[in-house]
């Protein structure tokens, strides 16, 4: 019981190590941190000032617009309250009966506030207003007229633009737990599984892959994170997926495949992550959006096939169980590439005997019968 426990403990240990040095997580983000950057930190991300307040959590969005909101409310009225303690119209000043005044009924730093929000928010109560008799506060009025649809326009863009990011549709697409390596239509093939959760398409559906290794160069440098392409298809090819229902999406592995010195031993051993991409254009939003994940060598498994997911009911309608979606089974498979090639071998062999062809090495070829002419 004591070494079970030990073994789960160092396998979990083991796992939480090698979530943190994968390059992209499940869920699609990059884990990788800039150093020595030209310009300071805080200044790199100011020049692209747009693209900053995008990608900003929403806590800070909602405080940037109520900041912006009421900092300008709070500076406007500071100016109001100082045209308005110039002219003297404050009561504290104790004006005459005859003194002409620049804003009615502003008469300290509250209701200088409360003017200047009223304002730029096109509220106009009636109480306070400008009397046109000072040039001052007809130029402010102008200013923050302007300034106000400066930032009304700022923010609302910004708000709708989160709301539609193309990150958002990725959310619900979704990638398998787990690949498998099995026989596949006759190859040693490697297997992912992804789905849409929505009914809406993704159009033109592009799904592609990287290798991610350290690999050492023939003048003998070493190449971190080193990227080798790594094709996908289905059975109508790679490009314009009919995504509305769970694809499972191969890789044959050949000679060509850098899974074909890996073995059901060494695979596990082994040092790489594998990140898999699948692009498309939203068909409601008409957004690009790419959607990334990865696996790493524990979460491959070499001789498991996929469950089935896909079944129809009585009233003709195709049904997805997601509770079989990541779920594998044993299924026999050659322990590396170069066993799936013998077997063929052997299998090819053991035809052209039943044909009566003792060495293998020779082709069959069938001559055409009849005379022929001298």
């Amino acid at each position: 019981m004591f070494q079970y426990i030990q073994k789960q403990i160092q396998d979990h240990l083991m796992e939480h190590g090698m979530r943190h040095t994968r390059l992209v997580t499940k869920d699609g983000c990059c884990n990788i941190e800039f150093g020595n950057i030209r310009y300071p930190y805080h200044v790199a991300f100011l020049m692209d000032f747009w693209t900053t307040f995008v990608e900003i959590r929403w806590r800070f969005v909602l405080c940037y617009f109520a900041f912006a909101f009421t900092g300008s409310w709070f500076i406007f009225g500071l100016l109001w309250y100082s045209i308005a303690k110039s002219n003297g119209d404050l009561l504290a000043q104790n004006s005459t009966n005859g003194h002409i005044r620049c804003i009615e009924n502003v008469n300290g730093l509250t209701t200088a506030f409360l003017y200047s929000l009223e304002t730029q928010t096109t509220i106009g109560y009636g109480g306070r207003a400008l009397t046109g008799n000072c040039v001052g506060t007809v130029i402010l009025i102008i200013i923050q007229s302007l300034i106000g649809a400066i930032i009304n326009c700022f923010m609302c863009g910004l708000i709708l633009a989160k709301i539609s990011l193309p990150k958002k549709r990725a959310k619900t697409v979704t990638f398998g737990e787990t690949a498998v390596i099995c026989l596949w239509k006759g190859s040693l093939c490697l297997l992912i599984r992804v789905a849409n959760l929505r009914k809406t398409l993704l159009i033109g559906s592009h799904i592609y892959g990287k290798l991610l290794r350290t690999a050492t160069t023939p003048e003998g440098g070493t190449v971190i994170l080193d990227q080798i392409s790594i094709d996908f298809t289905v059975d109508v090819g790679k490009d314009n997926l009919f995504f509305i229902c769970p694809l499972t999406l191969y890789h044959v592995i050949d000679k060509s495949s850098p899974f074909c010195e890996m073995s059901a031993d060494t695979l596990h051993k082994e040092d790489f992550e594998l990140v898999v991409f699948l692009d498309g254009t939203a068909e409601s939003t008409s957004s690009l959006c790419q959607v990334r994940t990865s696996f790493i060598p524990w979460e491959i498994q070499w001789g498991h096939s996929f469950l089935p997911i896909m079944s129809k009911n009585k009233g003709g309608k195709f049904r997805v169980d997601f509770a079989n979606f990541s779920k594998t089974v044993p299924v026999a498979t050659p322990h590396c590439f170069s066993c799936f090639q013998n077997d063929i071998q052997q299998d090819r062999c053991h035809q052209q005997k039943k044909q009566g062809i003792d060495n293998c090495g020779f082709d069959v070829i069938d001559e055409p019968t009849g005379n022929t002419a001298m």
